[in-house]
């Protein structure tokens, strides 16, 4: 009797196992929570991207509700999501700011000649020293953050007209209406 018993443990296992995957699956890792949400932006102060710019620090997002968008000229992703940023601050009036990571000055520049700059300032992170405190994983990434400095928001890949007038959007309205 125990000998049949037995028998069935290989089983188990294996049931269990293909529920946790099956579990697992359903999960969309874009969704996975940062551990950044509701803390403070990290310091930093990186260099510009534009001559013209001085330096972009995190005291630039202080008193508003900004987003801080992860972007690279190598980055297809970022083209495709880039002419949502314009309309987003030039017909919404929301204050983008940019972080060109893993990326050259001049690259980065060329990159924004040519597709529109959307950003209050643009700083670059050519060594990933924000990205890594801000725990990026790829480009884009956008950041919301609110007026008193805090990450409410990671948006993980491209914003689409969909995510920002469905989930983005909104919460930006609530963090503008809080005292």
């Amino acid at each position: 009797m125990k000998s049949n018993i037995y028998a069935f443990i290989p089983l188990i296992i294996l049931v269990v196992l293909g529920i946790a995957f099956a579990v697992g699956l359903r999960n969309d890792p874009r969704e996975m929570r940062s551990v950044m949400i509701d803390r403070p932006m990290p310091e930093f102060i990186l260099q510009p991207v534009l001559e013209d710019q001085q330096p972009f620090a995190f005291f630039d997002l202080a008193g508003q509700v900004s987003l801080v968008n992860i972007f690279g000229s190598w980055c297809a992703a970022c083209v495709i999501e880039h002419p949502i940023l314009m309309r987003i601050a030039h017909r919404e009036g929301v204050a983008i700011y940019g972080v060109a990571w893993r990326d050259t000055a001049i690259d980065a520049s060329n990159w924004l000649q040519r597709y529109g700059n959307p950003y209050r300032k643009t700083g670059l992170d050519a060594e990933s020293l924000l990205a890594i405190d801000l725990g990026v994983t790829g480009a884009p990434e956008t950041f919301l953050i609110d007026k008193s400095g805090n990450i409410r928001f990671k948006q993980v890949g491209p914003i689409s007209g969909e995510i920002w007038e469905q989930t983005i959007k909104p919460m930006i309205l609530l963090l503008e209406a809080e005292e």
